[in-house]
């Protein structure tokens, strides 16, 4: 239970050095999008190359080989889906999500906070961790596809030109 083999620890050094040197050589190779947190797709995609290194590594039945595969597999899948997102507005609305209006001109919209589950008690504390006391100098506070909250004060707002096809009409 708590040791088997030498055997076994030397194949988890083995395997994870090379295995962790294929991974890397392969995220280099997709570039910097293949691991970035975009949105959720890009976590779960995250969390596959962690499950997968992790099979690799204590699985004696996965050889180096297919586990390689496997990642090189995702970093494919990976690099086909963002392509085709790029260049499909199906595809892009398929795997990822809209940022989300959660305030407007200093009020909660409390449809939305209820649609996407995020309480009003969070998004105050995005609030204050931004340093503002209250909503009154609040334009707008969006939910982002990573999962962060983005507040934009009234100082700030410009335009609106960033989050304009974001607002409801009439704004």
């Amino acid at each position: 239970m708590f040791f088997d083999s030498w055997e076994n620890i030397y194949r988890v050094i083995v395997v994870g050095v090379l295995a962790y040197a294929g991974l890397v050589v392969l995220l280099r190779i997709s570039g910097n999008r293949t691991l970035s947190k975009m949105n959720a797709f890009d976590l779960v995609v995250t969390v596959a190359f962690g499950s997968t290194l992790s099979t690799i590594l204590v699985n004696k039945n996965v050889s180096l080989a297919m586990g390689l595969t496997a990642l090189a597999l995702l970093v494919v899948l990976q690099l086909v889906i963002t392509w085709c997102s790029v260049r499909s507005s199906l595809v892009s609305n398929l795997v990822k999500t809209s940022p989300t209006l959660l305030v407007l001109d200093g009020q909660l919209r409390h449809a939305a906070l209820q649609r996407v589950r995020v309480t009003s008690d969070e998004v105050m504390v995005a609030v204050r961790q931004q340093g503002f006391g209250s909503l009154d100098s609040i334009d707008a506070v969006f939910l982002e596809t990573d999962g962060s909250l983005s507040v934009i004060s009234t100082s700030q707002a410009g335009d609106r030109s960033a989050y304009r096809d974001l607002l409801p009409p009439h704004s």
